[in-house]
């Protein structure tokens, strides 16, 4: 409720395009749908889609696909990204001709305040992913993203991971077709409350 809350002060404080919020919840036991549902009815902007399967992946591909906005985004829900990088991240798309846009924690100018061991994760990995796939992608994990209805049509079918790795996929199709993709340095804190579980 409180991330909802801080969003809808964010957007409602001058952001430059329409928006509406909507909140995916694909499995949750932890009394998500319930505090949704209540943000729905209080707020005419904040939508609900349920039962789009488990995964990150499926998630996001029912939410975009069933989406009529010439650019859908993502967040995570615990807003560890910057809420400032949002107007940049639509901008790319919107209006600087980019096909997808993502957060970047790694870019020159990013601020970043976690661990050393997420840190050092997330750079081992994301070097794995420019050494394996040859692309010029710094940060492919950030949740934090944005894709263009282009993509959503020609790149999102091709996409066969439906869990963590979705996005990563997402991204190396995105570059290998030829399509644009912008990366945005942004600020971002840590969640210790996070249910990412590493080794699986």
């Amino acid at each position: 409720e409180n991330s909802i809350t801080t969003l809808l002060a964010h957007l409602h404080a001058g952001f430059p395009y329409q928006w509406r919020i909507i909140i995916v919840n694909n499995g949750s036991t932890d009394g998500t749908e319930s505090v949704a549902r209540t943000l729905c009815h209080r707020h005419s902007a904040v939508h609900l889609i349920s039962g789009a399967g488990r995964g990150r992946g499926r998630a996001l591909r029912h939410a975009w696909t069933s989406s009529p906005a010439d650019a859908v985004c993502y967040m995570d829900v615990d807003l560890s990204t910057g809420l400032e990088a949002l107007a940049p991240l639509a901008e790319a798309i919107l209006e600087a001709g980019y096909d997808t846009s993502t957060g970047s924690r790694l870019l020159a100018g990013a601020q970043t305040d976690r661990s050393f061991r997420r840190e050092s994760i997330s750079r081992i990995y994301n070097w794995i992913v420019r050494l394996v796939f040859r692309t010029r992608i710094k940060d492919s994990q950030c949740g934090f993203k944005a894709i263009s209805r282009r993509t959503i049509n020609q790149v999102l079918p091709h996409v066969k991971d439906q869990s963590w790795f979705f996005d990563t996929e997402l991204l190396i199709l995105a570059q290998s077709m030829g399509l644009r993709v912008k990366e945005i340095p942004v600020t971002w804190r840590e969640d210790p409350d996070t249910r990412v579980k590493i080794i699986p």
